[in-house]
């Protein structure tokens, strides 16, 4: 059995991600909301806090791996999954370019002789390589990396501590005498828009729930949500407090080591531009595991081309990670490394992710009110976490239009290419009969268009799926039938009735499947009877005697009394 990861290792993995944006958030607060920037961003450590107890549910409830994309999975339509997974994908390139270019431009403010652009593409084709070559993250290294970047961070505001009192409130009082252009409240709004960024990465723990020791999960929120909520606002307030408005502005690429020159010297800048260099690429690379795992699972349910399962002799799915180099390359070259197109991307992708995984928790509290779970987000948390990203989501597309349209470029094509995978049967079929009325009967190119089409379709509708059950009525039955038919292609499906030696068929179930015969005649329905006992072991030997993957193996959501935890179940969904 595999390691399990405590808390420490857990929470440096995902805390190397979310602990690195206070290297440029509190930059990017600072310009929008002035001297009102510490308050925007203990707004957002609020929204945090009710996001805690959001992900705690939802991830309580489906403990697996996926974030967002697997708790819309298995509360609502695969297509909807799919635009999650969409979002998160985008999400991770503007995480892996933001991350390299400011990597890269921190080890610039020591050595200035660094190209920042070749550099930064250097940097993402070094950890292509090294994940290609099998080499994924290490728990210790992280761990090493996550307590080098928190001893950096509290040396630093040691230092400005301690300058801001010797000397003097002078910079302080005259920064928050700086007019703003508007009211508080507009510098709040846009502030607080632009500081949701400090909290990208918080999703990430969500990503490898499944390799964590049982109750941990929870702790690296608590401990994420504490490191955000005391770093982020503090350095803003020290920054005002010890740096002109200014002159903030002018160093918006790498102000915390500007930051350190001014508190104590060029070797704590040093210090800080080698703690950025170092916590960002490890943020890249949790971008590069992250959507390898997440591409490899959205292959795997048919919502992206099967060939991208390809492996090499290390077992890595080496086609994924360069179509991810080769997308991060492009769009570092169309933003052309600017921090705020980048972070406006990044942002409006990061937060629609969010947004979903809130309608995610809503729909679970509606949908599947009898998965157990061990917390609950109240509802007014909810609406309130929902209505702030919603916000977030309107003040970064006022500040940025022109971001609005380079995110959407992406996004486009991408989902494209997911629906395509989704409805590709129904395409495939009007591709076929548009043939058909542009080319004559008997030509050439129609009949090769006519058997290819045709051996596609039967390739995607031969896939088999299963649903386990013993007791549902006909009513639940035609949900299933309904779901599969608006979901999947496919022609074929098992309902499936595991039965202990005790064990009898409650209801009419065998007279309601031949009802669902005569209702979805072109879904061949077949009723079997499996002798043994329903769990995680009869799951894995009837999908290797089948052949299905567990992925598509179905189950409705279990009672408080059901022995066995969603994850031991390996990839089976819930329905119903």
């Amino acid at each position: 059995m595999p390691k399990k990861l405590n808390q420490l290792e857990a929470t440096a993995i995902s805390g190397n991600d979310i602990s690195s944006s206070c290297l440029y958030v509190s930059a990017l607060a600072i310009f929008y909301a002035g001297q009102y920037a510490w308050i925007s961003l203990l707004i957002v450590a609020v929204v945090l806090f009710l996001f805690r107890k959001i992900y705690g549910e939802v991830v309580g409830a489906l403990p697996l791996n996926g974030g967002a994309y697997n708790a819309l999975l298995n509360t609502t339509k695969k297509s909807t999954a799919s635009l999650a997974a969409a979002l998160t994908v985008l999400s991770y390139m503007a995480t892996a370019v933001l991350s390299a270019s400011e990597a890269v431009k921190y080890a610039a403010s020591i050595w200035e002789v660094i190209p920042v652009l070749p550099v930064t593409i250097g940097v993402l084709f070094i950890f292509m390589s090294l994940v290609i070559l099998g080499i994924g993250e290490s728990s210790k290294v992280a761990i090493a990396i996550f307590l080098f970047h928190l001893t950096s961070l509290t040396i630093l505001c040691g230092f400005c501590i301690y300058h801001f009192f010797t000397s003097g409130f002078d910079i302080l009082i005259s920064n928050f005498n700086n007019p703003i252009e508007g009211s508080i409240v507009t510098a709040l709004f846009f502030g607080f828009s632009a500081a949701m960024l400090g909290i990208s990465g918080f999703e990430s723990s969500a990503n490898f729930v499944e390799e964590q020791k049982k109750g941990v999960f929870p702790k690296t929120l608590r401990n994420m949500w504490i490191i955000v909520s005391i770093f982020n606002p503090l350095i803003a307030f020290l920054a005002l407090a010890i740096i002109p408005i200014e002159t903030v502005n002018a160093n918006q690429d790498a102000l915390l080591s500007f930051l350190g020159n001014a508190s104590g010297g060029h070797w704590l800048s040093f210090l800080v531009g080698l703690d950025a260099a170092l916590v960002l690429s490890g943020a890249v690379l949790t971008s590069f595991v992250g959507v390898g795992g997440l591409m490899e699972r959205m292959a795997l349910d048919r919502i992206l081309p099967n060939v991208l399962l390809k492996k090499n002799k290390r077992n890595s799915s080496y086609l994924i990670f360069i179509l991810f180099f080769v997308l991060c390359t492009s769009i570092l070259f169309v933003t052309g490394g600017d921090l705020a197109k980048l972070a406006g991307i990044y942002t409006i992708a990061f937060l629609l992710v969010m947004t979903l995984f809130g309608i995610g928790n809503l729909l679970l509290k509606v949908n599947r009110k009898r998965l157990p779970r061990p917390e609950r987000a109240t509802w007014i948390g909810l609406f309130v976490a929902i209505t702030a990203v919603i916000a977030a989501i309107i003040g970064n597309t006022v500040l940025n239009p022109p971001y609005l349209a380079i995110f959407i470029e992406y996004l486009i094509p991408t989902l494209m290419v997911i629906f395509f995978m989704l409805y590709r049967t129904y395409i495939l079929k009007a591709v076929l009969s548009l043939a058909k009325y542009i080319f004559p009967e008997n030509n050439r190119f129609l009949k090769f268009l006519h058997k290819k089409t045709i051996q596609e379709l039967a390739h995607i509708n031969n896939q088999e799926f299963v649903f386990f059950t013993n007791h549902e009525n006909v009513e639940m039955l035609n949900k299933v039938m309904l779901y599969v038919k608006k979901n999947e292609p496919t022609r074929k499906i098992k309902i499936v009735a595991v039965l202990d030696k005790n064990d009898k068929i409650e209801g009419a179930l065998k007279k309601d499947i031949e009802v669902l015969n005569r209702a979805y005649p072109e879904i061949q329905i077949e009723f079997v009877e499996e002798d043994g006992k329903f769990n995680p072991e009869k799951i894995r030997e009837l999908s290797k005697r089948w052949n299905i993957p567990t992925n598509f193996m179905f189950i409705g959501a279990p009672s408080e009394n059901f022995p066995y935890k969603i994850q031991e179940l390996g990839e089976v969904r819930l329905i119903i």
